[in-house]
């Protein structure tokens, strides 16, 4: 808010100086009328001013409360998962918000299973039948996707009964053929198949871009709360801007149903996000779900109690 004002106040400054400008290029014109153009010149500068100094205000004090959050967090939530198995999602997660995150859950004591990162087109539309379709030939025998047809659904029921300890009927074979599958067809990166996990930690980033932005959103959201569904809990996670209409959590927040259920963290890009993250996957543990962070939408407050 403080950055809108400070630059229409500034637009505000230029017409008027433009304005002058004109006003004594005409000639004829009152001294009085110039004066009063001239003292509200002086005025919009001096909120310009007072404006720039409040911004640069609120941006050092929230450098100084991330710097805080980074020095403190490590013991914040040391033991908070100790031995407790979680798998790790990624969908257009930045790597350094991976990185800071693996390590506080390191120090939580969690014991991390593996990854699944999943490509841009698992949220393209054009590749959604592709998908779908994908899904039903990949399912391990003995395994049963959910009842609702969208791809993210779908996907996060798939990816369930590779992931979570629940689904024990499927066999490493199996869940080998369905990351592998996945892979060939471009949905998910290559790498190692996950381990069997209790707790699922789905990382994104902000809000999503283009055309097709709010439908991809809405993929990774749906994926997020079929893997709460299916297992003991599950936090998504992105970054500043991810509670938009446009971004994974915003898709998320939207439904009631799923943050009944699903814990929702909008600032991980941020010390204290991250911090809640971890806190999140522990009230998880606990059968509580919040929504957190920094948007309006984090109607619980930054970050869930310890």
């Amino acid at each position: 808010m403080i950055s809108l004002r400070y630059h229409a106040v500034s637009i505000a400054a230029v017409f008027l100086a433009l304005a002058i400008g004109v006003v004594l290029g005409a000639g004829g014109v009152s001294d009085r009328l110039l004066g009063a153009v001239s003292s509200r010149t002086d005025e919009l500068a001096a909120q310009v001013q007072t404006l720039t100094a409040e911004r640069d205000a609120l941006a050092a004090a929230q450098r100084a409360s991330d710097e805080f959050a980074q020095r403190v967090g490590p013991a914040a939530v040391t033991g908070l998962l100790q031995g407790e198995s979680v798998a790790l999602v990624t969908s257009e997660a930045d790597p350094a918000d991976r990185d800071a995150v693996l390590a506080l859950l390191e120090e939580a004591g969690a014991l991390l299973t593996g990854e699944v990162a999943l490509t841009p087109a698992v949220g393209d539309p054009a590749r959604a039948d592709q998908l779908r379709e994908l899904t039903s030939q990949l399912l391990p025998t003995g395994a049963q996707l959910p009842a609702a047809s969208d791809t993210g659904s779908l996907v996060g029921g798939l990816l369930g009964g590779v992931l979570l300890t629940q689904s024990a009927q499927v066999t490493p074979a199996q869940a080998d053929a369905v990351l592998s599958g996945l892979a060939t067809a471009g949905f998910v990166a290559p790498g190692e198949t996950p381990g069997r996990a209790d707790l699922v930690l789905v990382l994104t980033g902000g809000a999503f871009t283009g055309l097709d932005a709010a439908d991809a959103a809405a993929v990774t959201a749906r994926m997020a709360a079929q893997l709460d569904r299916g297992g003991s809990g599950a936090v998504l996670a992105g970054r500043t801007g991810s509670a938009e209409p446009t971004g994974p959590v915003g898709v998320a927040r939207a439904d009631p149903e799923v943050t009944a259920q699903l814990s929702t963290v909008d600032n991980v890009d941020t010390a204290a996000g991250r911090v809640s993250t971890v806190l999140a996957l522990r009230e998880q543990m606990d059968g509580r779900a919040g929504r957190y962070g920094s948007a309006v939408s984090a109607a619980d407050g930054a970050t869930p109690e310890a």
